[in-house]
């Protein structure tokens, strides 16, 4: 097992800043002349000594994954719907409730000929 570095330095430019007097989450703040981390909770300063970016990149999990997989789809009904894709007329469906309990449930089809899969 690979041991990490306890260099205070090659820490500060991987993750998010925590105040080592109170382990408080550091907040960017803009000084006269530059900017630096402060702790909201005590008056531990840490200044930016260079500039900083942190690029973080993220996929999306297939439509199909998150609904549930193919054991969703196994005893749902069909109905009427133009499949957006290929055009056939019918398609499986069912209702989810993504968004808050007052707003309408959400609509998800998947064409029973080319299965893809889109949602009203």
């Amino acid at each position: 097992m690979q041991q990490r570095p306890k260099n205070l330095e090659f820490w500060s430019n991987k993750m998010m800043r925590f105040c080592p007097r109170c382990t408080n989450l550091l907040m960017i703040k803009e000084a006269e002349t530059q900017m630096r981390y402060e702790c909201d909770w005590c008056p531990y300063i840490f200044p930016v000594r260079k500039t900083q970016v942190h690029t973080f990149h993220t996929s999306k999990k297939p439509l199909d994954d998150v609904l549930g997989g193919k054991e969703a789809w196994k005893n749902v009904d069909s109905t009427e719907a133009p499949c957006p894709k290929c055009a056939h007329n019918k398609a499986y469906f069912m209702q989810i409730q993504t968004r808050s309990a007052d707003e309408p449930m959400t609509n998800y089809y998947k064409c029973v000929e080319c299965s893809f899969i889109w949602k009203e």
